[in-house]
């Protein structure tokens, strides 16, 4: 039988190694907070702009039906005689023209309120998105320290890794 001969290298100790791949570890979890945080807040984002979209279609439903009571006034106020018929059916589309219009100043009301609330969202995930961005650098110049063998490495990736954290942190607080 042959044999298997094993060849053992020196294992050399690295203390700043260990303390650079835990930090690079915890980078990497919060990276992985941070994405998560501004992937949900674009989808938050997204989620509103088509609410609005939804209340402006309204709106234009009930201005569209308000347009043509008024076309319909215009048609029987241009009849030569008026019959007792046409003055109720004008008096009905004068409260439905009031229905009309106060339903759609609500849903105009409503859309740009859910506008506002989406700008706010997508500026949230903007900063999101800026702070997922430093922190990825962040841990990539940190794992660089592993194949030069350079502390600026993970010094600048720290640094990086920190304003990161801070301008995500500053989207919480919008």
């Amino acid at each position: 039988m042959a044999e298997l001969e094993i060849h053992h290298e020196v294992e050399h100790h690295d203390a700043a190694g260990k303390v650079i791949g835990v930090v690079a570890s915890i980078l990497a979890v919060l990276l992985a907070v941070v994405t998560i945080v501004s992937h949900r807040a674009h989808t938050e984002g997204v989620l509103l702009k088509s609410d609005a979209n939804d209340q402006w279609s309204f709106y234009q439903a009930k201005k569209i039906k308000f347009h043509n009571l008024e076309l319909g006034e215009d048609l029987l106020n241009a009849m030569p005689v008026r019959t007792p018929n046409a003055d109720k059916t004008l008096e009905k589309y004068a409260s439905e023209k009031k229905r009309y219009q106060k339903d759609a100043d609500e849903a105009q009301a409503k859309a740009k309120e859910i506008e506002k609330e989406s700008a706010l969202v997508e500026a949230k995930g903007l900063r999101y998105d800026f702070g997922e961005g430093l922190l990825e650098i962040g841990l990539v110049l940190t794992s660089l320290y592993f194949i030069a063998r350079s502390k600026i490495f993970p010094v600048v990736g720290i640094i990086s890794a920190t304003a990161g954290i801070i301008i995500a942190l500053t989207g919480f607080l919008m």
